[in-house]
């Protein structure tokens, strides 16, 4: 045990206990930083691993945790929290613990110490060739562990081990190995410490990825819920509300029409099918929910397909739409087909880091638009060539000069010989609204209105930044709550929920902390994250948090009104939502409340989750044009 680095005295902690609790914490935090690195040094090994259990899963076999100590209670604990997570048959995912269940809440020592007992709890819960088995062992040579792997690999179960220490024992022993090595602990030998908090970020991505490829998720929704009682009815009608953009009476009634069955209900909503449709189309998918709206459900099994399940065809064919903003890329490859919802079918979904140049220098930004191009035909299983027309949405791309750059770029690579750049906004609307005609509101991190009419006149309202603007955006939502909440701690207004949620959703215990939390290196977009919180606090009836959501959806309003007005539209018109403060259906009837108030109607209103979708739209357009 003398070289093992979890093992080892950690220089940075030999004066532990003389140490203040504020260097103490401060110390522990430090040393906790370095454990997220060592994971992400092994994405690879647990991209093979995600890959490997979705696909034995799917088989019909297991996934089987099996340690000893916190290995093993974090093992168990991952089990557990699979069913009521992704509504999984509880033998679905297992946990095993030398010693037993005593051994969860007790010592047992000496148990795993000996070798049989591993294979013998492994035949009690019959292994075989079908399943997945991950030894977690943080030394890499527990005996409990190492004798299980051994007899995984004889009956042909996949074996995974995870260890903390380079060069592990239980490297040579298993199928796939996962090794983050985090070093001494601040209390040696105490392994509960920066290896379980690396065991645990192991487990949650083996886990959640290997569900989220079985079709448990439709983007970050959980999906996979059968309404058995009063609060999974209530579930599930938020869920769909929020996929859907349905108020929760017409959510209901879908819910209704499709038994209750919430990817069912999605499925016919989104593809515009018949509830038995989209039983079939998620029969067909595998349960994929994103593939049952996307690709009519064929999943390969008529006429000639690649494996993707798209029939092959020549890039001469395809359209590319590209949504490039200042957190990531997006691009799409697309081809015609009459029989789809819209007229054209997904071949293929790319995704890059942020392409906003005057963000990331022109550089980046390029490399992000090739990288994500790249990705959409390697998911189409397509060689890169030129396509028939391209469209690319991007922000910061509103002027001649940097959508010329990109021009140039696309011709250097031979994107396409029809290629339009516009700025992100316009691909809103390109996806949201009859013609590409209307407004477009966005709440974000920042907010803008985007509004354009039939003969191709554009206007824009907001947009401001955060000094002059970005009313009703997530910042402003969340500034706001946290303005709200200091207020009512000097007791300047009555006391609110949003001080105690706020506090809780940072982690932290008085208000006076959050002075260090705004003032000392917190972003726009870490402020704008809480926004969710004030809203919540507003849905539970709280009047402060309630004036704050509607002071910033009728700002919103406000903008479409400006934008709207200044296009010459009437007392009703298309508008198309986004960003991330839209996602909650909440916030929309807000917004659709505040323009009732003005006496304006949206017709339709539609809340946009994927934008490089209009991109896609805009692409055939110009297609169309060119041919």
């Amino acid at each position: 045990m003398d070289h093992l680095q979890t093992e080892a005295r950690n220089p940075a902690s030999t004066e532990l206990d003389e140490i203040s609790s504020l260097q103490f914490v401060r110390l522990m935090l430090g040393e906790d930083a370095a454990v997220v690195p060592a994971v992400a040094s092994q994405a690879e090994a647990l991209a093979r691993g995600v890959e490997v259990i979705a696909d034995r899963l799917r088989a019909g076999g297991r996934l089987v945790y099996i340690g000893a100590g916190t290995s093993g209670r974090l093992g168990v604990l991952d089990a557990s929290e699979c069913p009521p997570t992704f509504n999984v048959p509880p033998g679905l995912v297992v946990g095993l613990i030398a010693g037993g269940s005593g051994a969860l809440t007790r010592a047992i020592e000496g148990a795993e110490d000996n070798p049989e007992f591993g294979v013998t709890d492994l035949k009690g819960i019959a292994l075989s060739a079908a399943d997945v088995l991950v030894g977690i062992a943080t030394s890499g040579r527990t005996p409990y562990v190492l004798s299980a792997v051994d007899y995984a690999r004889s009956v042909g179960a996949f074996t995974i081990g995870l260890s903390c220490n380079p060069g592990a024992e239980i490297i040579s022993r298993v199928d796939l190995a996962i090794t983050p090595v985090v070093g001494p602990e601040v209390l040696s030998g105490s392994t509960r410490l920066k290896a379980g908090t690396a065991t645990k970020l192991v487990l949650n991505v083996l886990s959640t990825g290997a569900m989220v490829k079985l079709g448990k998720t439709y983007g970050n929704l959980m999906v996979d819920v059968r309404a058995t009682n009063e609060k999974l009815r209530v579930r599930t009608n938020r869920i769909v509300r929020e996929a859907t953009g349905l108020d929760h009476t017409a959510a209901d009634r879908l819910l209704e029409t499709c038994g209750r069955e919430l990817k069912t209900a999605l499925v016919a909503q989104l593809a515009g099918v018949s509830a038995d449709d989209a039983r079939d189309r998620l029969q067909r998918t595998n349960g994929l929910v994103r593939a049952a709206i996307t690709t009519n459900g064929t999943n390969g099994k008529n006429g000639h397909h690649h494996k993707n399940g798209h029939a092959k065809v020549a890039p001469e064919n395809v359209v590319l739409g590209i949504d490039g903003g200042g957190t990531g890329t997006v691009a799409l490859l697309a081809v015609p087909d009459a029989g789809s919802e819209g007229g054209w079918k997904l071949l293929g979904r790319g995704e890059a880091g942020p392409s906003n140049r005057h963000a990331v220098g022109t550089d980046a930004a390029l490399a992000a638009l090739n990288e994500a191009t790249t990705k959409a035909f390697a998911a189409a299983h397509l060689p890169r060539a030129a396509v028939r027309a391209a469209c690319l949405g991007l922000a910061g791309a509103g002027r001649p000069g940097d959508q010329e750059i990109v021009r140039e770029w696309a011709a250097r690579v031979r994107l396409s010989a029809a290629v339009e750049v516009v700025e992100d906004a316009a691909l809103l609307l390109a996806a949201g609204t009859p013609d590409g005609v209307g407004v477009a509101v966005v709440a974000g991190t920042g907010s803008m209105a985007y509004g354009r009419r039939a003969d191709g006149t554009t206007t824009r309202a907001g947009g401001w930044g955060p000094l002059l603007g970005d009313e009703g955006s997530g910042y402003s939502l969340a500034l706001a709550g946290l303005r709200a909440a200091v207020r009512a701690a000097d007791g300047r207004i009555a006391p609110t929920p949003l001080t105690e949620r706020l506090l809780a959703a940072l982690k932290l215990t008085r208000p006076q902390e959050l002075v260090e939390f705004v003032y000392r290196g917190c972003d726009r977009a870490a402020l704008a994250a809480l926004a969710p919180v004030v809203l919540d606090v507003a849905e539970d009836g709280d009047p402060t948090a309630d004036h704050i959501v509607r002071e910033a959806a009728g700002e919103l309003a406000a903008a479409a009104a400006a934008a709207a007005k200044a296009l010459g539209f009437g007392a009703s018109f298309p508008v198309a939502l986004a960003g991330g403060v839209f996602g909650a259906g909440c916030y929309r009837e807000r917004f659709r409340a505040a323009l009732a108030d003005r006496g304006l109607t949206a017709d339709p209103l539609s809340f946009v989750r994927e934008p490089a979708e209009g991109a896609v739209r805009r692409a055939f357009g110009r297609s169309v044009r060119v041919s």
